[in-house]
């Protein structure tokens, strides 16, 4: 690992300032005498649009002005917000309905943006809003996971928003009839709100040539390029930085309405302006996750050996597409439909469904948590019919280690992998084998246990390119500008430290520049797992680029050939000089010659091909059966990362991703009533995992290097997530088997824990 880092677990260096309470988020910098922009909501869910009049609170003290999406379009705007289209099984696109960025003549969703009021203080922004006349005339709300119902958009028959396939249909029907057993399994995968620690918000200012806009999200290079697209400017006059962002999570990536909205007003006003969302607003309108059910179906020869495998899903959309939505449940779901298991024979469906709730879009994983979760609630399932152990079944169908680079039924190449060896690793660290004990003395507590397993496998990447600028500085540091845009993952600490280990700067030397679209022209921002993997390879190339530069110039220093010239121990050296400067040292000659020309660099690079971190998760539960409260009582996570550059980061990195998943299994659950009004729209109302809901979690490791960087890293930023709901789930299952429960789905919280074991008692009897 020498060559590609030294896998040292380096303390964050950036905790201290969150820490501190010295983070700069968008709304600790704000300019001072920004105005404030305050967002009129819709308070139904489906209603046409009768009245929508503006004139007092345009008069009202301190306001700026009053904006609606007839001012927008009388402005020549391009008011409307990007969405993603999928193919129908008969070729046609997927459904396409615009999305204005302020509602006009229908709202589809309680939260929808109507207005924007921008004055001298927040107070005086409500206030005005309330003098607002806004009426509507009701109309059904449509919230099933089903075609039908009142319609939300004329482009969309039915409330379908697309019918997806992908696979062989016919082969996979003539391969379950020909299945010597079948099981199936319908499972649900509830809405959760992603509640990052900052809410949403953005500042926008106008020097009269040129726009900043400032926004918390996971790069800047999409919303400088649809600011410049609402706002029909060019891209050269648009400038988007991305400062302290207090999580992300998939819920920031995309572009929403506000800070076009935002941008537009101060352009228009000359002045700037900003907007924070409050957590009842967030809740409102951040885009959700998951939601969606899906019967799949596994068929089994007479050795249990898996021989096909369909699922069929029904996913909401909300009430639009939101930028990434339509992807997320067919072709992100579609990359590990079969897990890590030997099957070529599948077939995956997919109907979107629009209904009058907040739109769906990517979350922690962004379709591969969901596809994982039905795959092994499903061989959970098929274990506990056929007689197997859980373990046996799925070592039974594991893609052999032999045959890799393997490709998958979905035409992904999985290049390594040796699922066995991890498989049997996490049941000695998690102690399996003295499981029975420990359900033994539940028993004798009172507390039914279940332990549940989840084999995992991830597909990584989004943009596979990203570059990397270093820069010397005249004061002696060392500048390193990447594509990237940290949410709280460490990105400073990992970049600085795997330029020192390249290079031997001290990483205290070394600045890593981050999210503004002026400084670095071109990014893929945060998503995917992709940052370290993405970015660390065109560090590395730069770096290569580097020594390469310097040689030439230091072999003319030491008076020997170029071709004598090595780069090591951290230090340029010659068998045939004294002279072994370092970098930095290398440098401040450079300076002091006038090599301008050596005091920047950069690559760019593209990676070949994903890779495919995978793992298995192992929990153990208690549940009271008096009052149906789940208590997670044991955690351990087995994980193929490939190499590691930071262990400590990758960690918590798999820490957070677990509690997210655990969150969802165990409390997370957004509830709409049949008017399509949130009731969960509160921490008072949505639960959200707290420090004592978690165990301390068993974490290791077991590498196999993956050979589509060369790095051999495989990515971690999701894996905690993919790996938790199922296993947890599993185990909450596992519990209640033998209490007679049958069909167990999230969230497991005490009272539908309770009703489940009331109904089985009452079937039972």
């Amino acid at each position: 690992m020498d060559k590609f880092g030294k896998s040292q677990p380096v303390k964050r260096v950036e905790d201290t300032r969150f820490l501190t309470g010295k983070g700069q988020y968008v709304d600790d910098i704000a300019p001072k005498n920004a105005l404030h922009a305050f967002f009129l909501r819709s308070p139904v869910a489906h209603g046409v649009v009768t009245e929508l009049d503006v004139s007092d609170a345009r008069e009202a003290d301190g306001v700026a002005c009053v904006l609606t999406q007839a001012d927008l379009l009388s402005a020549g705007l391009e008011a409307n917000l990007p969405g993603t289209q999928v193919d129908n099984r008969d070729g046609s696109k997927g459904a396409k309905p615009e999305r204005p960025l302020l509602a006009a003549e229908r709202v589809r969703y309680v939260g929808e943006p109507i207005a924007v009021i921008v004055a001298e203080s927040m107070d005086q922004a409500r206030d005005a809003a309330e003098m607002i006349l806004f009426d509507y005339d009701d109309l059904d709300a449509h919230l099933a996971l089903a075609r039908g119902g009142e319609q939300l958009h004329g482009e969309a028959p039915e409330n379908l928003a697309f019918d997806w396939g992908l696979g062989d249909e016919a082969a996979t029907e003539a391969a379950f009839k020909a299945a010597a057993h079948v099981v199936s399994l319908e499972v649900g995968d509830n809405r959760v709100i992603v509640n990052a620690m900052e809410p949403r918000g953005a500042y926008a200012e106008w020097d009269g040539s040129r726009l900043h806009v400032a926004s918390n999200g996971q790069g800047v290079w999409g919303t400088k390029g649809q600011v410049a697209r609402v706002l029909k400017m060019s891209e050269d006059d648009v400038r988007v930085t991305n400062p302290d962002t207090g999580g992300g999570f998939g819920m920031k990536a995309m572009i929403y309405q506000e800070p076009l909205i935002v941008a537009y007003a101060a352009k228009m006003l000359g002045k700037p302006v900003r907007w924070i969302a409050d957590r009842t607003e967030s809740m409102l309108s951040d885009n959700a996750g998951r939601d969606l059910v899906s019967l799949a179906e596994l068929a089994f020869d007479e050795n249990f050996k898996a021989t096909a495998y369909r699922v069929k899903s029904v996913a909401n959309m909300g009430a639009y597409n939101s930028q990434f939505a339509q992807a997320i449940q067919t072709q992100l779901f579609s990359r590990v439909l079969m897990g890590v298991y030997d099957v070529q024979t599948t077939w995956l469906q997919v109907d979107g469904i629009y209904t009058n709730t907040t739109p769906v879009d990517a979350y922690r994983g962004a379709g591969r948590p969901e596809a994982i979760y039905v795959l092994e609630r499903l061989m959970d399932r098929a274990a506990r019919e056929l007689g197997v152990s859980g373990y046996e079944l799925r070592r039974r169908n594991f893609i052999p280690t032999e045959v890799f680079p393997y490709k998958s039924a979905t035409d992904e190449t999985y290049d390594v992998g040796d699922f066995d060896r991890v498989l049997s690793r996490v049941e000695e660290f998690g102690d399996v084998a003295g499981f029975s004990a420990r359900k033994v003395a539940s028993a004798k507590a009172g507390k039914l246990r279940g332990a549940g397993l989840c084999y995992y496998i991830e597909s990584i990447l989004g943009d596979p390119s990203e570059s990397t600028r270093v820069e010397f500085n005249d004061d002696g540091t060392v500048s390193i500008y990447v594509g990237t845009q940290s949410n709280g993952q460490g990105h400073e600490t990992v970049y600085a430290q795997f330029l020192s280990d390249q290079t031997g700067i001290p990483t205290e030397m070394i600045e890593v520049v981050q999210g503004d679209s002026d400084r670095i022209k071109q990014g893929g921002g945060t998503g995917g797992s992709r940052s370290v993997t993405v970015q660390n390879t065109a560090t590395l190339a730069t770096v290569e680029t580097m020594i390469k530069a310097f040689i030439p110039y230091l072999a003319e220093k030491m008076g020997v050939d170029a071709a004598d010239v090595s780069f090591d121990d951290e230090q340029f050296r010659s068998e045939g000089s004294n002279l072994h400067p370092t970098f930095l040292e290398a440098a401040e000659m450079a300076r002091a010659d006038g090599r301008t020309d050596l005091m920047v660099h950069e690559e760019r690079t593209t990676l070949p091909a994903r890779s495919f971190p995978n793992g298995a998760h192992l929990a153990e539960v208690e549940v009271d059966p008096e009052t149906g409260q789940v208590t997670l009582e044991k955690y351990t996570v087995v994980d193929d990362f490939g190499n590691l550059i930071n262990p400590m980061l990758a960690e918590g990195q798999v820490h957070g991703g677990v509690a997210q998943g655990i969150g969802q299994a165990l409390m997370e659950h957004v509830v709409f009533d049949d008017d399509g009004q949130l009731l969960t729209a509160t921490f008072m109302d949505y639960a959200m995992p707290r420090a004592s809901d978690m165990p301390m979690i068993g974490f290791t490791t077991e590498a196999v290097p993956s050979t589509a960087n060369i790095m051999g890293m495989k990515g971690c930023g999701e894996a905690g997530t993919v790996g938790a709901m199922a296993a947890a789930s599993n185990a909450v299952q596992d519990a209640l088997w033998e209490a007679g429960v049958r069909q167990a789905d999230m969230p497991f919280t005490p009272h539908r824990v309770w009703q489940m074991l009331k109904e089985a008692k009452h079937t039972a009897a």
